[in-house]
């Protein structure tokens, strides 16, 4: 029992000793956190016609698509909220998700030559990706304000809810990310099946639909997914009088947290074994 309670201390002090290092080093090297970070931003942007506008675009034309066949033809319940509020709020944070979840799992396979030639901790890679993309978030996130004018809605204070909400976003996607770019190094096959991956969790977070419209037998695999609970306060924190469900929200941001720590930790291990694959 000793030896069980001893290994069992040796892995949290591992966790633990992981996620201080990666902050650190990150905190070390901010220069070029923040260099990578401004890199990846003007990439993104570079000989575009609208620039920062396609932030607001890809989700708007979607809340469109979303208002006319789930709320239109298909009579999807909207929980009382606006369609095009409910479901504009939601495809934001979701749309942050997945580009992220995404681009970080690429990141080591798009800078295999650098991370071949110089050293430098390899987490402000992923950790750069996670920052830049939430420039088109906080851009994306002022079209609700169009939305609050035409519905004559007037936050109330929960929509201070969105700054941990947001953290709780980040946390959850940079964990996934970077746990996917780790193994993503050894076997190629995931990048073919992250897009998969993330074109069915857009149908088990609710997104298209309400959380409380799922039949109760079934509410607890959806509740599952630490997702839903964050897209369901970022929407609910918007509307005046709509209660945020604590019991989905405070499990999605535990689980926010342990998956961010999980996927810093494997990336960590992993990190010194990368430029033998790469």
């Amino acid at each position: 029992m000793t030896s069980i309670a001893a290994e069992a201390d040796d892995r949290n002090a591992d966790w633990r000793d992981s996620l201080l290092g990666s902050m650190r080093e990150l905190w070390e090297f901010r220069e070029l956190f923040y260099y990578f970070a401004w890199r990846d931003i003007k990439v993104r942007y570079k000989q575009t016609v609208l620039g920062a506008l396609w932030a607001i675009i890809q989700p708007l034309f979607t809340m469109l698509i979303f208002t006319f066949l789930f709320g239109k033809v298909a009579g999807i319940s909207s929980d009382g909220i606006p369609r095009p509020l409910f479901y504009f709020s939601a495809l934001v944070p979701w749309t942050y998700f997945s580009a992220t979840v995404s681009n970080v799992s690429m990141t080591l396979l798009a800078n295999s030559d650098l991370l071949t030639k110089i050293y430098f901790p390899r987490v402000v890679l992923p950790g750069s990706v996670a920052l830049s993309g939430l420039l088109d978030f906080l851009i994306a996130s002022t079209m609700l304000g169009v939305f609050f004018v035409y519905y004559e809605v007037a936050p109330g204070p929960n929509l201070l809810l969105w700054i941990p909400f947001t953290l709780a976003l980040v946390a959850l996607a940079l964990g996934v990310g970077m746990f996917l770019a780790a193994l993503n190094v050894k076997y190629r096959d995931i990048k073919y099946a992250v897009p998969f991956g993330i074109q069915l969790w857009l149908f088990v977070t609710p997104i298209i639909y309400p959380l409380n419209s799922i039949p109760h037998q079934y509410r607890l695999f959806f509740a599952i997914n630490p997702l839903s609970g964050i897209i369901e306060g970022f929407r609910r924190s918007l509307i005046p009088g709509m209660a945020i469900e604590w019991g989905p929200a405070t499990y999605s941001l535990a689980a926010a947290a342990a998956i961010f720590a999980i996927g810093s930790w494997f990336f960590n291990r992993s990190a010194k074994e990368f430029a033998d694959y790469l």
